[in-house]
């Protein structure tokens, strides 16, 4: 849960699964709402938390129950199997913990229901809500389905104690991509053993190689990003792309990235990285605001007098200055469920402001609410929770289209392509042919 990665989209047979999960007994009682939400390895937190709110709304609410109906899976497989459980209204959970990432998959299944005219009716929601986590939830046919429960951001984390080592300053503010590049080289040059810029590049990484690392570079090329909101088509070809792919074989062909063996390791990003990191052998980390719960969760409690954040840069440091990319947990209503006034109100309750609070403390996510941001027990818990927050502002969500995941797998087999060894301008020619494939009719333009 503490690092946040976008699912892979699975095809839902491809998991051994009872549709009986969910029971027949909440979906018959008039008075009881089901839950659904993932629970395996860290997201234990997360039904303390589902716990916690349960209680809340059956003492609000007399005669009403709540039916905790978690889904024990890796978080690859969650999807999967929430799918499974959403397929029939004997089934399907009253409330679902959806990823933002699948919120516009399961709107064209037929799966959730549109919150807009619940949503103008409370206040909260006008007031108290980062305008954008709100895009979260947002599908493409531009209705809301999910409230934002967390988001998170990325940027640069780095060793200040490796950097006055190699003459680099703490108080290091990259403008554009070649300062980092600069910084690797520096670094890599005093320390040959150390990683001088570690980002995911790996098969096994999935859609962290998409987001974190090619979408960071492309969103900050100024050339425009994925998807074409206003003209409803993709970019490809796509120049920021190519630059993305530039930049990727740079850093890879002079060694300034974690080794090919480590990229190739399945197993690099699930430990290796952080212990790495720990010991000092990583200078500069392309990663999210959740590394540092990764850290705390293997008991490295002092983490902050070694590593700290700053914005990744443009591209050429042009406005804005700095690109960030974000996704985020919600909570979404079925559209077959028949108690979806209850629904919404356990939804309401779970999103209060302490509530957010004490999910983002027990997470290590960022909070969804301003007014939750702000609070000092969540600024207390993490020192540089501020600095993730203010990166909101000049953040970005993937395009909230149903071609999206079949794209994104495109991207991840370009970065595998460059690491290889590909000019990355033949990948990045390659890539918007596929693009064009997958998305017609919906078309693509030059960018």
């Amino acid at each position: 849960m503490r690092r946040r990665k976008a699912l892979a989209v699975l095809t839902a047979g491809a998991l051994g699964f009872s549709l009986a999960a969910c029971g027949s007994s909440a979906a018959d009682d008039p008075n009881t709402i089901s839950v659904a939400y993932h629970r395996y390895g860290n997201t234990q937190q997360v039904d303390q938390w589902m716990q916690r709110v349960k209680q809340q709304y059956e003492q609000a609410h007399p005669g009403k129950t709540v039916k905790l109906d978690p889904v024990v899976a890796p978080e690859g497989e969650y999807l999967s199997k929430l799918q499974l459980r959403m397929r029939s209204p004997s089934t399907t959970p009253d409330v679902i913990y959806e990823d933002s990432f699948n919120v516009n998959s399961d709107v064209e299944a037929g799966y959730l229901a549109p919150l807009d005219e619940r949503l103008a009716q409370w206040p909260d929601w006008g007031t108290q809500f980062i305008g954008t986590t709100k895009q979260a939830g947002r599908a493409a046919d531009g209705k809301i389905y999910g409230v934002p429960l967390d988001t998170d951001t990325r940027g640069l984390w780095y060793n200040r104690e490796l950097f006055a080592r190699a003459g680099l300053p703490a108080d290091w503010k990259p403008r554009n991509w070649d300062d980092i590049l600069a910084a690797a080289r520096q670094v890599k040059q005093k320390f040959p053993d150390v990683i001088g810029l570690d980002m995911p590049l790996g098969k096994a990484e999935g859609e962290s190689v998409s987001m974190q690392t090619v979408e960071m570079l492309l969103y900050g090329t100024g050339t425009g990003t994925l998807y074409d909101e206003q003209q409803q088509k993709w970019i490809a070809p796509s120049r920021g792309f190519a630059d993305a792919m530039r930049f990727v074989s740079t850093a890879v062909g002079e060694g300034l990235t974690q080794s090919k063996a480590q990229i190739a390791d399945a197993q690099y990003d699930k430990n290796a990285r952080d212990q790495l990191t720990q010991q000092g052998k990583v200078a500069i980390r392309l990663d999210g605001s959740f590394a540092s719960g990764n850290w705390e969760d293997a008991g490295w409690k002092d983490w902050s007098n070694t590593m700290t954040a700053t914005p990744m840069p443009t591209q050429f440091g042009q406005a804005p200055g700095s690109v960030s990319m974000s996704g985020g947990w919600t909570l979404a209503l079925s559209a077959s469920g028949k108690k979806q006034d209850d629904a919404f109100e356990f939804v309401r309750m779970a999103v209060a402001k302490d509530n957010v609070v004490e999910y983002a403390n027990a997470t290590g996510n960022l909070p969804a609410r301003a007014d939750a941001a702000a609070d000092p027990r969540v600024a207390g818990d993490n020192p540089v929770s501020q600095f993730w927050i203010g990166l909101l502002a000049n953040s970005h969500y993937r395009p909230a289209r149903a071609e999206y995941p079949k794209v994104s797998e495109e991207i991840q087999k370009s970065v595998l392509e460059v690491v290889e060894g590909r000019d990355p301008a033949e990948v990045a020619d390659r890539w918007s042919q596929q693009v064009g494939r997958i998305v017609q009719p919906a078309g693509t333009r030059a960018g």
